[in-house]
Parts: structure tokens; C-alpha cells; sequence
């Protein structure tokens, strides 16, 4: 996904673990590969979706932290009463910490999890962090670092592919939201159309990527009938000065800020079998402290929950993550409508669980573009028990 403006500095974690940690030879090959994180979107405008419903009383400040109040108790609630863990060993203490990996810089796609933890919901002693603009996305994970991740489906199989020890168990995008992106006045109207163009993308990683050449095999096309220009985050200026054709973006991300521009653009869906953005943790995590991975999937299913009800509030939550908020509060504002139609489903509704049949569906369409082996099991790489 695109980055949201000039990547701000944070203190990458140290690359350094006892020699016997079981995940350190993952570790270095993440290291060395230094996959890029999913990024965040950049400032996009969308109308219509997510307004807030109700008289003007619940329009008001006031009243929206009223309703904000009750809902997060009603939550607050759920989880205590969701949250134990049946199954689970009494005598095996859970562990005192644990941290989210939020994959990039602060950013308003975070905001499920800053609502969660504005309104106390998320469980005793675990934290939020955020990547380095340069950071491996799974880099902390597999160095004991971090408990959890936020990644794309896609790429969580590619690197279980590479040995990492990665499980699903939530799902935070209900939509693949990857676009090609052409002008207004493109005369590309369709994938097959993309034959002989050049075609910009931040580089040949993570969901852009892995997109595109599902796009072009359900085009009929290879990489041999099109020219990649490696752009980074550039793809404004590299559109709209004609340096590429097309390029691949997010409909919440790119496509919005083209429209901020003024730059009319259309989007081409791909409609790949890709699954996007998920909770992902590891399967020794999962054994060892279930009671954890079950309160935070709640917890964030309740953020997704706060967000949707109320835009306005979760922009406020976020103020305290973002640097330099008040300065970007439009393009936040504007990136965080774009967004939420992701976090529901087709009906409008938060829904965190993860589907088998998806991630079955896009283990084969990536074994068929030979981005993972064919041995690879799906089903291994999601645990549907905590939502």
C-alpha cells in the first residue's frame, strides 16, 4: 500500500537476539530480504460513507461521547465475557506483555487500534507499535519482538513459504483494495488493454505486486508483454507527468488522491482471489498464551466497531498517534472515509472472521503465478477458532 506523505524516523528494532532463539534463522533471511511493510494510504476523498446517523444531539461533541461511552462499555463487556479461554491450560500464565506491529509510520489506517486503546479495551500490558519506514515487515515478529502483526493475507503465505512462522487469526480488510490506475482519458479500458504499456508500482514486493501478476495471467498477458517501472511512492508524479501508463495503487489510498489533485482517474479491479490485510501472530504464541490472542482479535474487532459508528471520535483518537495531526486532520479525515467501506463487509457490517475457502482460493492463484510452492498448505496458515 502507498505511503502517506515523508516517512517519519522511528528507531527500527535491534537486530539482536540470544543465539539460541528458535525463529533466528527466519530472522536473518527476513533481514536480509528487508521486505517492505504494507504502507499506509495516502490522503483520499470519499463521500457518503460512514456518515454519522442521528439527530444533532448525537451530532454534537457531547453527544457523540455520550453514545461513544455506551458503546465501548457494551464492548467492554463482550470481551469480558468472550474473552476466557475454555480450552486453555489454568496453571500456564499468560504473559505480561505483548505488542502489536502496526506495519508503517503512524497513519489513520491504524485507527481500530487507536480507538481500542482510547477506550481501554485492549488487554492489560499490551502495546502498539509502529514500523520504520524501512523495517521488515516481519522482522520484529520472528525476533520475539513483537507478538503480532498487521499484514496482507498474501503476504503472510509468502512468508510462511520462506519458512516464517506466521498464522492468521483475524481479518482487519474485508476487501482487496489494489487498483490499476489510469487516467481519465486512458484509452486502457480493460487488463488486456495494458499490452504493450508501462506500468509503475513501488516495486516488485508485497500486494501491489502480487496483484498485478494476477492481473495480467487473468489478462491473458505476461511480464513480457508490458514494461515495469519500479516508481516507489511516486505514483502521482508519475502519472500525471505520462511517465507510465498505469499505475498500481489503493482505491483508499492513490485513487483518492489523485481525486484530492484533481487528476481524474479511473480504477481497474482485478479482482484477484487475493485475501488483504489481517492480525497475523505465531503458532507458538497461539500455544502458549491462546487467552491473549482471543482478547486481542476482540479487542480489535471492538475498534473496528468504534470506528465505523463514529469517523469524528477515531479522528480524535488518532490525534494522540499522529504527529503533527491538525496539520493533515482534511487528508486523515478524507483517507479514513475512503477506508472504512474496508473494514465491513458487503453488508456494512464489522465481520473479523477469516474464511478458508478464500485463503485456499488464493493459495492456488499464487502457486499458479509461481509466488508460492504448490505444497503449501492454506489451511496452515489461519486458525478461525478466535473470531
Amino acid at each position: 500500500m502507498t505511503v502517506a506523505g515523508p516517512p517519519l524516523t522511528i528507531t527500527p528494532p535491534a537486530d539482536h537476539r540470544p543465539p539460541d532463539h528458535p525463529n533466528e534463522p527466519v530472522a536473518r533471511s527476513f533481514l536480509r530480504r528487508c521486505r517492505q511493510p504494507f504502507a499506509a494510504t495516502k490522503p483520499g476523498r470519499r463521500t457518503g460513507v460512514g456518515a454519522t446517523a442521528g439527530d444533532q444531539t448525537l451530532r454534537s461533541p457531547v453527544g457523540r461521547h455520550l453514545r461513544r461511552a455506551a458503546l465501548a462499555t457494551g464492548l467492554s463487556l463482550a470481551l469480558l465475557a468472550g474473552c476466557a479461554d475454555p480450552a486453555a491450560d489454568p496453571s500456564a500464565p499468560a504473559q505480561d506483555t505483548a505488542v502489536i506491529g502496526l506495519t508503517f509510520v503512524p497513519n489513520i489506517q491504524f485507527a481500530p487500534f487507536y480507538s481500542a486503546q482510547t477506550a481501554g479495551l485492549l488487554p492489560p500490558g499490551v502495546t502498539l507499535r509502529h514500523h520504520g519506514a524501512a523495517e521488515g515487515l516481519f522482522t520484529a515478529l520472528a525476533l520475539g519482538q513483537e507478538q503480532f502483526v498487521v499484514a496482507g493475507g498474501d503476504e503472510i503465505l509468502q512468508a510462511r513459504a520462506d519458512g516464517a512462522d506466521l498464522v492468521a487469526v483475524a481479518a482487519y480488510y474485508r476487501r482487496y483494495p489494489v487498483r490499476i490506475i489510469v487516467p481519465a482519458d486512458s484509452p486502457v479500458q480493460g487488463l488486456a488493454d495494458l499490452k504493450g504499456r508501462v506500468i509503475g508500482l513501488p516495486g516488485r514486493f508485497g500486494e501491489s505486486w502480487f496483484a498485478l501478476l494476477l492481473a495480467l495471467r487473468q489478462a491473458g498477458l505476461s511480464l513480457d508483454d508490458v514494461t515495469i517501472q519500479e516508481i516507489g511512492y511516486t505514483q502521482q508524479v508519475a502519472l500525471t507527468t505520462g511517465k507510465v501508463d498505469a499505475t498500481v495503487g489503493f482505491s483508499n489510498g492513490d485513487a483518492v488522491s489523485f481525486e484530492q489533485a484533481g487528476f481524474p482517474v479511473r480504477q481497474l479491479d482485478p479482482q484477484t482471489p487475493l485475501v488483504s490485510v489481517c492480525l497475523a501472530t505465531t503458532q507458538s504464541q497461539i500455544d502458549h498464551d491462546p487467552a491473549t490472542v482471543r482478547a486481542v482479535v476482540a479487542a480489535l474487532a471492538a475498534g473496528l466497531e468504534l470506528v465505523v459508528a463514529d469517523p469524528d471520535q477515531a479522528l480524535e483518537d488518532a490525534a494522540a498517534h499522529i504527529p503533527d495531526f491538525q496539520a493533515t486532520a482534511d487528508n486523515s479525515r478524507a483517507v479514513l472515509m475512503a477506508t472504512i467501506p474496508l473494514f465491513t463487509d458487503s453488508a456494512g457490517k464489522v465481520d473479523p472472521t477469516l474464511d478458508p475457502a478464500a485463503w485456499e482460493a488464493m493459495a492456488q492463484a499464487m502457486a499458479a503465478a509461481g509466488l508460492i510452492p504448490a505444497t503449501l498448505e492454506a489451511a496452515a496458515a489461519i486458525d478461525t477458532s478466535f473470531a
